[in-house]
């Protein structure tokens, strides 16, 4: 008996006629794929999606009458479907998709020379890849995503010293003031993402404290020249002070340092970060195994590991090495994941302490780093002898 599977519908939303012929056509060529049509801006592709019902959609970022951005808000509330960005690798470019993918989209492809490219065929491959995974995404857990990091902060700075969690109700909370440093640090954060990675690190770097001695590292799967974009965004939004990393830079107190697209990014023993273009590990560099395997060398149990959202395995070794080490492992429960890849490999290996939903991993991260005592005091607060 012969099973018929379902063809992805897809639609390809770009301003460009040019370039809504060759995507369709690239798109078009897998067996796996129907293009069902195709939108010349927001305005058309909403009422294609609310029409047709793609399971899937392309789209541009800069279009008229409707960009991308406004059509991703108003596709996300009335008619949620995935959709991949298709946009240009300028700076501009960059800056505009790490905010599609703050808020909604699933993923993104790079055109290769610009908004006209005529060597699209050149990520073939990829702009398939994605398509398809998108469609396998929670586009429950993508929404609460994206909802949860528009939302006011309720409990952003309300974890120190296990301070309850702030409720809705309770008032603002105090913000630290930003940029403070100097501190030695000897406690280490790694928080590692994939695929919905962006948009979970808008929720969760905000409401990440800069508490003394403390510095972070953050590994998000991305290709060079989009990272830069993304730090400068979680930067503009975060008490912590977030940077793209530059090789060789020291560690320091409050700041949290993204790997650049294309680079693996390792700790040192004398506590700063290098970068490297060794052959990418389980397909991607940067590397989630490559980071926290290093930093549990430097930091041994005075490190935090942090999965979220993203597909494969990718930070499950690291995990593991921290979790022998005596250190805190914390990941992103399924139910909140938009891909719940990553993280369960670390809860089948059992290596996960805490598992959560992705609106309470910053309270889990703040506790976590206030329970490591400081330098020279034995577990519980004791000193240690001679101390």
């Amino acid at each position: 008996m012969t099973v018929v599977t379902e063809r992805l519908r897809a639609l390809v939303v770009d301003d460009s006629a040019f370039m809504r012929k060759v995507i369709s056509d690239l798109l078009a060529a897998d067996p796996d794929i129907e293009v069902i049509g195709t939108a010349r801006d927001g305005l058309e592709a909403l009422d294609r999606i609310k029409r047709d019902k793609p399971s899937v959609v392309t789209m541009d970022v800069e279009m008229p009458r409707m960009d991308g951005l406004a059509a991703l808000e108003r596709i996300m509330t009335e008619c949620p479907v995935p959709v991949v960005m298709v946009s240009s690798l300028t700076q501009d470019g960059a800056e505009t998709t790490i905010r599609a993918l703050s808020l909604g989209a699933v993923d993104f492809v790079g055109k290769p020379s610009g908004t006209i490219s005529l060597d699209m065929a050149k990520v073939r491959q990829e702009l398939i890849g994605k398509v398809k995974l998108a469609t396998r995404v929670s586009l429950a857990s993508l929404r609460r995503s994206v909802h949860g990091h528009l939302r006011p902060r309720d409990k952003s700075w309300s974890a120190l010293a296990g301070e309850p969690v702030r409720r809705p109700d309770d008032g603002p909370a105090p913000r630290p003031v930003k940029g403070r440093a100097g501190s030695p640090v000897d406690r280490l954060v790694v928080i590692g993402s994939s695929t919905g990675g962006p948009g979970a690190l808008h929720t969760v770097v905000p409401d990440l404290i800069p508490a003394r001695g403390t510095a972070f590292l953050i590994i998000q799967h991305m290709p060079a020249g989009f990272t830069k974009s993304l730090a400068e965004r979680l930067n503009e939004l975060s008490a912590v002070t977030v940077r793209e990393a530059v090789d060789g830079e020291p560690l320091t107190d409050g700041v949290a340092l993204l790997a650049p697209g294309g680079y693996h990014l390792t700790v040192t023993p004398d506590r700063a970060v290098a970068l490297n273009q060794d052959p990418p590990q389980h397909g991607v560099r940067p590397s989630v195994d490559v980071t926290l395997e290093s930093a549990v060398e430097a930091f041994g149990k005075r490190c935090v590991g942090v999965i979220l959202t993203g597909m494969g395995f990718d930070g499950a070794k690291g995990m593991a090495a921290l979790k022998r080490a005596g250190g805190r492992t914390i990941v992103q429960d399924e139910a909140s994941c938009v891909v719940y890849g990553m993280p369960r490999a670390v809860v089948e290996m059992g290596n996960a302490d805490l598992v959560v939903p992705l609106e309470e991993v910053a309270v889990a991260v703040n506790q976590s780093v206030e329970q490591i005592p400081p330098p020279g005091r034995e577990e519980g607060g004791k000193r240690a002898v001679g101390s």
